[in-house]
């Protein structure tokens, strides 16, 4: 079955599918991932398609939408809780669900659009946090070797923005992903200053996880960042660019007021955003249909009829200008299919 690919995507754009497959349980994903391997297909693998940018020619082979629902979780009183969630199930519905339940630690993840199943790939994370912190195991179909493989979170080998399964792409289908949280109503420190300003407290408070969750959506909302069928400003692929990581010598060329937090190896990240912004990029920019968002700089929207060429476009000219102006090439968070820059 044939399907446009911009109905399952959060911008809004992408041609045909040649072959469209919703796979609804786990034997269904796993089944049509085999048959499209043994039929020599190429296969494209999505959740809440929140994160892709697909060519107007669509794909020429077939996408598989992962919409497996379901959970298990088991409680211990001094421990927390595991808990396994299927990968097809809607991100923000789940952290809302399990701070619903009494856990902590997905509280500044909220609002972040697409699926549990995506949130290990991309390591997911906002707000001073990221998902690999409560991340236990990700179980997966592995089509190189034909096989179920489970990962620990060691062996996920997260990163920033990144893991064992952004560096292989498309080899590992996710098929569920067990998450360690603890019981509780006080958040994980805060450690973002905007958070932090927003909640009128120091870092490293901790507040209601009820409390912070809000905080988030404001935020996110306020940047465009919550999708809204009805609102063109939120048609995105969320920030487009990932935030910089430079050594200590490149950090140190950056203009005095660049925004600098160091990390653990000695590394310094930059803000993909301050760089756009302070390279000529402005808020409320077009590109033909393309444009770039009137409440936050790193979110590529769709005002109606862009095309996949009009963003790419658009991202091409703003990551030549933060090249231009400050020699750091910014890398995109979204995925290209059947296009690239």
């Amino acid at each position: 079955m044939s399907e446009l690919l911009a109905n399952h995507t959060s911008l809004r754009i992408g041609g045909p599918a040649k072959n469209f497959v919703h796979a609804t349980t786990e034997e269904e994903l796993v089944n049509a991932v085999k048959a499209a391997d043994a039929a020599g297909e190429s296969v494209l693998i999505i959740g809440g398609g929140s994160n892709v940018l697909v060519a107007d020619a669509g794909f020429d082979g077939t996408v598989i939408r992962v919409e497996t629902k379901g959970n298990t979780y088991a409680v211990d009183a001094c421990s927390g809780g595991m808990i396994t969630v299927a990968a097809g199930e809607d991100w923000d519905g789940f952290v809302a669900w399990i701070l619903d339940k009494g856990f902590a630690g997905l509280e500044t993840m909220s609002g972040i659009p697409g699926t549990v199943g995506g949130a290990p790939i991309q390591n997911i994370g906002a707000y001073g946090h990221e998902v690999s912190e409560v991340i236990a195991r990700v179980r997966t179909w592995d089509r190189k070797a034909g096989a179920y493989k489970t990962f620990s979170n060691s062996e996920c080998e997260f990163s920033y923005r990144s893991s064992v399964f952004k560096k292989n792409p498309g080899r590992y289908v996710v098929i569920d992903v067990t998450f360690q949280l603890r019981n509780g109503e006080m958040s994980l420190p805060i450690k973002y200053k905007e958070l932090a300003s927003y909640l009128d407290v120091e870092l490293e408070t901790r507040v209601l996880v009820s409390e912070v969750r809000k905080a988030v959506l404001a935020l996110r909302a306020a940047k465009g960042m919550l999708l809204d069928a009805k609102d063109h400003d939120t048609w995105s692929a969320g920030s487009f660019f990932v935030n910089p990581v430079l050594s200590a010598e490149a950090a140190a060329k950056l203009p005095a007021d660049a925004p600098r937090w160091v990390q653990e190896d000695g590394r310094v990240k930059t803000s993909a955003a301050w760089l756009m912004e302070n390279a000529g990029v402005k808020k409320g920019q077009i590109h033909n249909g393309a444009g770039v968002s009137n409440k936050h700089v790193l979110a590529l929207i769709n005002n109606g009829s862009a095309s996949a060429a009009d963003i790419a476009d658009l991202a091409r000219s703003a990551r030549d200008a933060v090249k231009d102006k400050f020699g750091i090439v910014l890398e995109a968070e979204v995925q290209f299919v059947g296009l690239s820059l």
